[in-house]
């Protein structure tokens, strides 16, 4: 018989098998995206199939519990950005943390352009950082440094991009995002800014072998 402090042997299995499926499942996102399926990650985690089902019936359950403390930061970002006293600064920071995010994993790259009505947790905190984005927009419209006609959407148009460029250019040239992002950024700023240096290009070399890997993921 347990004790109430002991929850036994079936629990603790249970938890050390979810666990397992977060770990396989994170890290074939990160390195895949999110293309990888339910019965990859349940092999990854070396569990069966039902095993997976009974902790997460649905892959947006899956998503939702993977990449809640990616959510987790990526609302720290805003809050972040918000506490910065230069409305300009605390806009790009926040675009080039995100970026960086995405960067740092495929997954989390798409998820930030996908939406998931029934991942309720995900879905949370991605409206809060929403709400808190309007205000960095508002914010750098009203010192003057962020184009009038600057929508939030475009932030959605540039996280599409990045994870383009993210996923094409991973591999052989991963800082490739960073002169997209800068690029955007001088896009963005008011008529009559002095642009900042953009960071340097890809070498011929390490752009030619992305197209490569491009290509052969297309067949």
């Amino acid at each position: 018989m347990t004790s109430v402090d002991d929850p036994g042997p079936l629990r603790k299995d249970a938890e050390r098998n979810r666990e397992r499926v977060l770990a396989a499942a994170r890290q074939a996102y990160a390195e895949a995206g999110l293309e990888v399926s339910m019965a990859e990650v349940a092999r990854r985690a070396g569990v069966g199939i039902a095993t997976l089902f009974r902790r997460f019936p649905t892959r947006e359950d899956l998503i939702d519990a993977v990449f809640a403390d990616r959510m987790d930061a990526y609302l720290g970002a805003v809050a972040t950005s918000l506490a910065d006293p230069d409305p300009w600064r605390g806009f790009t920071g926040y675009i080039e943390a995100v970026c960086a995010m995405q960067a740092a994993d495929r997954g989390f790259a798409a998820v930030l352009t996908m939406t998931f009505p029934t991942a309720k947790a995900l879905e949370d905190k991605r409206g809060r950082a929403y709400e808190g984005f309007l205000k960095l927009i508002d914010r750098a419209k009203t010192a003057g440094r962020l184009r009038p006609d600057f929508s939030s959407e475009d932030l959605v148009i540039l996280l599409m991009a990045n994870a383009g460029v993210v996923s094409a250019t991973g591999l052989a040239a991963p800082d490739t995002w960073r002169r997209l992002v800068a690029y955007m950024i001088t896009a963005f700023a008011a008529p009559g800014a002095t642009p900042e240096p953009l960071p340097p290009p890809p070498t011929p070399t390490a752009l030619y072998r992305a197209m490569i890997q491009l290509g052969r993921t297309c067949h």
